[in-house]
């Protein structure tokens, strides 16, 4: 099953297969997201989805159960 991934700031969106990790799906789409870890502990991937729910795009997958889903990307200097 596919969905539609819509990436902002940026609005990019680009087709995903549900189980596909979110930062393949970011960099498949040009969207740039910082990384560190790769584990999900050092938080530099945090994104937040479109209900508000703050998840680590390294270790989260596309859900299933509906046909577009947003994110929102932060901007950690940090990083």
């Amino acid at each position: 099953m596919t969905m539609q991934i819509n990436f902002l700031p940026d609005d990019v969106t680009v087709n995903a297969q549900v189980g596909e990790s979110l930062l393949d799906v970011a960099e498949r789409a040009g969207v740039s997201i910082s990384t560190g870890c790769l584990m999900g502990s050092c938080h530099a991937c945090t994104v937040e989805l479109d209900n508000g729910e703050i998840v680590r795009a390294c270790i989260t997958v596309v859900p299933p159960g509906k046909e577009k889903l947003t994110i929102h990307l932060f901007s950690d200097p940090t990083w």
